[in-house]
């Protein structure tokens, strides 16, 4: 008695997920579909993340253990040999993507800075931060008005290249590593 009981309860338990499913999905047209592209979306991402991670890794001479490769002739300038023995500051959150930048950066030789931009960090170390590197990268979703402004002055004022990001990616780095100066 107590195991069908039991049963019972699990089924109807079910049951009622099942019915609350349904309606999810009845309210929101499309939804199995969504979520069938939402997961291939992230296969490909994650894809395109490793073969990104691989052409990295050739032009910067490492192999996949980030050990340096023997010298190879080459064929295409290499996009991050101007940052060897360079200090980057980038400012905005602190996040993954943050983290791979500064991989990105130290493997090419450069030394990373990182700074908030928030309103309750000190200005004159954002101050000081930005006289001591050569390269910005300023995260514009992530950061202060006041600290945006103070980058993008300063940034007029000494001629130091800028690069504007939405996000703290590293690829979206390496891909607007030839941003204008700002």
């Amino acid at each position: 008695m107590r195991l069908r009981a039991a049963a019972l309860l699990r089924e109807t338990a079910l049951a009622w997920e099942r019915e609350d499913r349904q309606a999810v999905e009845a309210a929101i047209p499309g939804l199995p579909k969504r979520l069938t592209l939402a997961r291939r979306v992230e296969s490909l991402a994650r894809r395109v993340q490793d073969l990104m991670r691989e052409l990295m890794r050739e032009r910067l001479g490492w192999n996949k253990h980030g050990a340096a490769l023997p010298p190879a002739p080459e064929s295409a300038p290499d996009a991050l040999g101007d940052l060897r023995e360079k200090s980057v500051l980038c400012v905005g959150e602190d996040g993954p993507g943050t983290s791979a930048t500064q991989r990105v950066i130290e493997m090419a030789g450069g030394r990373f800075m990182h700074h908030g931009g928030e309103d309750e960090q000190d200005g004159p170390a954002l101050e000081a931060s930005l006289v001591a590197a050569d390269l910005v990268i300023c995260q514009t979703g992530c950061v202060s008005h006041d600290a945006y402004w103070r980058v993008q002055d300063h940034c007029r004022r000494t001629g130091k290249q800028c690069v504007l990001v939405e996000q703290p990616q590293a690829l979206q780095f390496v891909r607007s590593r030839e941003a204008t100066k700002v």
